[in-house]
This record gives C-alpha cells, sequence and structure tokens, in this order.
C-alpha cells in the first residue's frame, strides 16, 4: 500500500501501480463472482468486471425488465445470466447489489446458498451495520467484504469506458478464508477504481448517508431552490434564475474545482467573485453546520436507516418516489432548466 499526505493527515491507500490488472486476475483466477441485482450498481460493475477478463455471470429475476436489460448488456441467459438462486449456488463470490430494502427481502433466500469459504460482498455498509433492522447477520464461515465506488454506477461505467475511474473505499468485516482483504483489493481494482482507501462499515454507511442527505444531494438541491427563489422574488427572470443558480456552477465552475481544487476555481474568477465567495463561504458554513451535526447524528442513531427501510419497503415505494421526483422535475426551477440545456451550443 502507499502512502499518501490527505491534508496533512498520513493515509494508507492501494494505487493500480502496487496492484495492478494482471494481479487481481491471479488472485481472483479460480473465483465465480456472482452480481446479484443490475439495478443502479450491478449493470457498472458487472460490465467493468467481464471487460477487464474475470469470471462474472449475473443473477437476476427472470420476466424483469432488470432481467431484459442485462440480456440487452450482452448477458446470456443459462450461460453467465441465471435467475438469483442459481447465480447464487454457482458464485463463490455473491456481489449482493440490490437495494437495500431489497436486500433485506431476499437475505433469508441468499444466505442458504453461502458456503463456506465463499464471499459475501457489498458496496454499501448499510445491511451489515444496522443488522438490527435489516437482520442480515452472515455465518462466521465467510468472508464479509465491501468495495463502495464512490459514485453511480452509471459514472462507474462511463469512466471506466472514457479509460479513466472512480476512487472506492474498501471494507473487511469478517475474514474467514484468511483471503479477505486480497479478494476485496482485487475486485476494487476490478471493477475500475482507480484508488482504494480502507474504511469499515460502518463509517461507510455514516459518511454515505451524511454525504447523499447533505452536500452531495439533499443540501444543494436545497440551496438550489433557496437562492432561486430569492432571485425571482426579487424580479429576475428563471432563465437569469437559473443560470447563476444552477448552470454557471455544473458546466463552468464545478469542472475547475475537480481539477485542481476550490483556491484554482476562485483563482480563475473576476476579482470580484472572488472577495464575495471569500467574505461569504463562513457564513455558510456557521449556517448549516448545525444541520450537518443534526443530520450525522440522526445517522448514528440509525433514524435515517429506519426512515429509509420503513419508505423504501412499502409496495407503493415507487409509484410515491415518482410522484416527489415529479414535484421536483416540474418545479419552475428544473422546468428552467430543461429549457437552459436545450440552448447549450453543441447540445
Amino acid at each position: 500500500m502507499a502512502t499518501i499526505n490527505f491534508g496533512g493527515v498520513l493515509e494508507e491507500v492501494v494505487t493500480r501501480e502496487e496492484f495492478p490488472m494482471e494481479k487481481a486476475r491471479e488472485v481472483l483466477k479460480n473465483e465465480v463472482i456472482a452480481v446479484i441485482g443490475y439495478g443502479v450498481q450491478g449493470p457498472g460493475q458487472a460490465l467493468n468486471l467481464k471487460d477487464n477478463g474475470f469470471n462474472v455471470i449475473v443473477g437476476q429475476r427472470k420476466n424483469s425488465k432488470t432481467w431484459d436489460k442485462a440480456v440487452a448488456d450482452g448477458w446470456v441467459p443459462g450461460e453467465t445470466l441465471f435467475d438469483i438462486e442459481e447465480a447464487a449456488a454457482k458464485g463463490t463470490i455473491i456481489q449482493f447489489l440490490l437495494s437495500d430494502a431489497g436486500q433485506i427481502t431476499l437475505w433469508p433466500t441468499l444466505k442458504q446458498h453461502l458456503a463456506p469459504g465463499k464471499a459475501l460482498y457489498f458496496s454499501h455498509g448499510f445491511g451489515i451495520t444496522y443488522k438490527e433492522q435489516t437482520g442480515i447477520i452472515p455465518p462466521a464461515d465467510v468472508d464479509v467484504i465491501l468495495v463502495a465506488p464512490k459514485g453511480s454506477g452509471t459514472s462507474l461505467r462511463r469512466l471506466f469506458l472514457a479509460g479513466q475511474g472512480l476512487n472506492s473505499s474498501f471494507a473487511i468485516f469478517q475474514d474467514a478464508t484468511g483471503r479477505a482483504k486480497e479478494r476485496a483489493v482485487a475486485l476494487g481494482i476490478g471493477v475500475g477504481s482507480g484508488y482504494l482507501f480502507e474504511t469499515d462499515f460502518k463509517k461507510e454507511v455514516f459518511s454515505d448517508l451524511t454525504g447523499e442527505r447533505g452536500s452531495l444531494m439533499g443540501c444543494i438541491q436545497g440551496i438550489f431552490a433557496a437562492q432561486y427563489e430569492t432571485l425571482r422574488r426579487n424580479g429576475h427572470s428563471p432563465s437569469e434564475a437559473f443560470n447563476e443558480t444552477v448552470e454557471e456552477l455544473t458546466q463552468s465552475l464545478m469542472p475547475l474545482v475537480a481539477e485542481n481544487g476550490m483556491d484554482w476555481m476562485y483563482a480563475n474568477c473576476s476579482t470580484t467573485a472572488q472577495r464575495g465567495a471569500l467574505d461569504w463561504w463562513k457564513k455558510f458554513k456557521d449556517a448549516t453546520q448545525p444541520v450537518f451535526d443534526e443530520l450525522y447524528a440522526s445517522v448514528a442513531a440509525g433514524k435515517e436507516a429506519a426512515r429509509s427501510i420503513a419508505s423504501n419497503s412499502t409496495p407503493d415505494y415507487r409509484e410515491k418516489l415518482n410522484e416527489e421526483l415529479k414535484e421536483l422535475r416540474e418545479s419552475e426551477m428544473w422546468q428552467a432548466g430543461a429549457a437552459v440545456r436545450k440552448l447549450r451550443p453543441n447540445a
């Protein structure tokens, strides 16, 4: 492992240099990787592993949209695509990539196929960390490992096809074979990780749930909506309000942050913009810090997990979700955004 200085704190990471793809293939040469679930993470991880030369099969419910998607992606029924139980029986490494609610439902069936020496793989620490609520308690004679790409399965696949990769965390919950770590790292390299940093299941899910509800998704939508509303109340047009709230950030500024950091983005803006940003960012931090502290406490107490399980396990979950997404999509701000996107040059 390589030692890297992250802002003054030394951490050990695994890169492709010290753990190349050839080594990953050697570690997993006798394994059958069964990807259970073909929804969010499943397609990207399964296809990347297959393209990197690993022995991969997919387990999915027959006569479902995701089964049809798997067939369209090139998985062959009876050869590389099977019913969930058959795939789980064939796999020596079972990648459990259903939704958190889906994992709870399937667990009584899946655990019957966890023969001694197999590995149970997660990309989210939810099921294990909140085992009192999920009931997911693996047998003691299997490895339990995690690789969590820091992005969606769609992004993982797109970056792989572009010759790039996402960073991932990895964790070992249970090492029954003595090979859990090398299995996890090899899988992390195989799915297309740029580098891997070690964590544990609890820290992964705490940081993940905080990020999703916070700056990655929930908070940023709230900030967008608040600024857009302020501009509209003060007489700015929808197109102007959207451009100054969302479009400039996503199309112009965030690529600069991704390229070389926040100070680099500031340095490439006008002096007036720099001054304003430097004057105001701490006020926004002070205003939001109590909300983030409240959020983390809710995650740590298991309240967010309970809310997620209760909401996502109802029969009409999908219908209710679609209604909430429709409310976002049909809001003036995001309708304005749809019009703005159509006007992008070369779009």
